[in-house]
């Protein structure tokens, strides 16, 4: 063979080579794709889960498969996923509690931020609901009851450093109080407790919204700056706490080093999915507004997360009880 055809050869096996990335991003994807949950079925990070599968299964042109992954604060589902081959078929919904919040509590066997950030899905505030016997009758005199008689006030949490027990931390740092913490297994007892008027506040996700309608609780404030949908009237905690805005969350990572053409993609179908009127319209049924973030503005949010979260779990010294 002479060097010509040698040199044609090799330039010609370097563009087969080249093209071949650009053509399996074009055929992507080939085969089902695998979304996990890694939380029981029938709670919230579930249910968005399974809102968005079928859609956006269609969209790719391939299933969307959820599976349950529970365990461990939602860690082992993460873990999972976290240890798949990085080729866009394998993903985990995520949330503050195995994202933020918790592994700062509960090491992981994992690291948040290396993990291959794709979207956000959606966010909704935390609901800081009270006892109906609690003198306080809105925001503002709740205020003033904490800091005139700060350990008389009882807060719940669903556990340990869960996010509940961390937007307590964080009014006790804004307001240079220290209420009471009355920790549970879980936001059901916790609940359960509040209304029976054995604690005296809690920082619920929105599954206590239908007992607010049902007269059972009173809703004081929105833990998020910006105006819940369900309940536009009711006033943000920062509008009387400066410096405290924070959100329930749920989103979606790859395994480290899935390409980013491929987390782009899904973000993208992703987006386009939560902007539809019926879609939009389950989500805040069940009180979540859609908030689709490319990949590297998720990133970014997840790292101010951590340092919000790490800077209250150091100054109320929080540690794992398991």
């Amino acid at each position: 063979m002479s060097h010509s055809t040698t040199r044609r050869t090799l330039l010609g096996t370097g563009l087969a080579l080249g093209l071949a990335p650009a053509a399996q991003a074009q055929a992507y994807p080939t085969r089902p794709i695998r979304l996990v949950v890694p939380f029981p079925p029938g709670g919230g990070v579930d249910a968005v889960g399974r809102i968005l599968s079928e859609p956006l299964g269609t969209l790719l042109g391939q299933p969307v498969v959820v599976e349950n992954r529970a365990g461990a604060g939602g860690a082992i589902g993460v873990d999972q996923v976290a240890k798949s081959p990085p080729d866009g078929y394998s993903f985990s919904m995520v949330s503050p509690g195995n994202m933020t919040a918790g592994p700062l509590v509960r090491p992981t066997p994992y690291d948040p931020l290396s993990l291959g950030f794709v979207t956000m899905v959606v966010r909704s505030p935390l609901l800081l609901v009270c006892r109906n016997t609690l003198a306080a009758q809105n925001l503002a005199e709740f205020v003033a009851l904490v800091k005139r008689e700060p350990e008389a006030v009882r807060f719940a949490s669903g556990g340990v450093g869960t996010g509940t027990h961390l937007a307590g931390e964080l009014m006790n740092l804004r307001l240079g109080v220290r209420m009471v913490h009355i920790p549970y297994r879980g936001t059901g007892p916790a609940l359960t407790d509040l209304i029976a008027g054995n604690v005296d506040i809690f920082f619920s996700d929105t599954s206590a919204w239908p007992m607010v309608q049902q007269g059972q609780l009173r809703l004081l404030a929105v833990s998020s700056a910006a105006t819940w949908d369900t309940s536009p009237q009711t006033p943000s905690v920062g509008s009387v706490v400066p410096g405290f805005d924070i959100s329930n969350w749920y989103g979606i990572i790859a395994p480290p080093g899935t390409p980013e053409p491929i987390r782009a993609r899904i973000a993208a179908e992703v987006a386009d999915i939560i902007k539809r009127p019926a879609i939009v319209e389950t989500l805040q049924r069940i009180g979540f507004q859609p908030a689709a973030m490319p990949p590297a503005e998720f990133a970014a949010f997840v790292r101010a997360e951590l340092d919000t979260w790490k800077a209250v779990v150091e100054a109320a010294n929080i540690r794992s009880v398991d």
